[in-house]
């Protein structure tokens, strides 16, 4: 069941991606709000490595893949944060459309993959798993609870919804958020390690739809 998850978890990102390029007007593709695609990026070659795991048997080849998922997702996560500057710009929050703050958000994405590298990824050492039907090389030490970076993404995430709600009246962005950190904060009594990833697809189809959103309102203010 968890191979056809992650298979599905897979194609829907692929779609979500296709669908966000081809309606995005090319005057607003190289907005902040683009940093999503890095995102779906990430998501796919994540997901698509768990769901082939299986198939490709333990080996250097899959251990390398693995590894990759760790650091592709230490670099790309965290420019989340650039997506929410993005959006609140769009929603027209004053003190935010300067250099000041786009700086200071660039820094604060840098803080956090540095922050990812140093504490989750440098001496990190794989080993292989069996976990309901899915082979993925996971780290020899145990780490309980998640990482600090995607702690304060999330948050992130939290507050631009609240600010998003308040001032342009569109809550999804904030529900995606929430369902995504109660999802994975309270234990789900299925016999599936895949089953919480879904939270991670409802959370982005709420960033997609913020997009799509603001670009429709941009298109008919033109």
């Amino acid at each position: 069941m968890d191979t056809f998850l992650y298979f599905f978890y897979s194609a829907a990102y692929l779609a979500l991606f296709v669908w966000s390029i081809k309606i995005t007007p090319n005057t607003q593709f190289w907005s902040l709000r683009s940093f999503i695609y890095l995102v779906f990026i990430g998501l796919i070659f994540d997901n698509t490595v768990v769901a082939v795991g299986r198939f490709a048997g333990e080996g250097d080849l899959l251990e390398i893949l693995n590894l990759l998922r760790y650091w592709i997702h230490a670099f790309f996560t965290p420019t989340l944060v650039l997506f929410s500057l993005g959006v609140l710009r769009s929603a027209g929050i004053k003190g935010l459309n300067n250099k000041f703050a786009f700086y200071g958000t660039v820094l604060f994405t840098s803080i956090l993959i540095v922050l990812e590298v140093l504490t989750e990824i440098r001496g990190l050492k794989l080993m292989p798993e069996w976990k309901y039907g899915v082979l993925r090389y996971v780290p020899i030490e145990d780490t309980s609870g998640p990482p600090l970076m995607i702690l304060l993404v999330t948050l992130v995430l939290v507050i631009s919804g609240v600010l998003l709600w308040k001032f342009d009246g569109w809550a999804w962005m904030f529900i995606g958020a929430i369902i995504m950190t109660l999802g994975s904060a309270v234990p789900v009594p299925v016999n599936s390690s895949a089953i919480t990833n879904g939270f991670e697809v409802l959370l982005t189809i709420s960033l997609v739809a913020t997009k799509a959103y603001q670009e429709r309102l941009d298109r008919k203010q033109l």
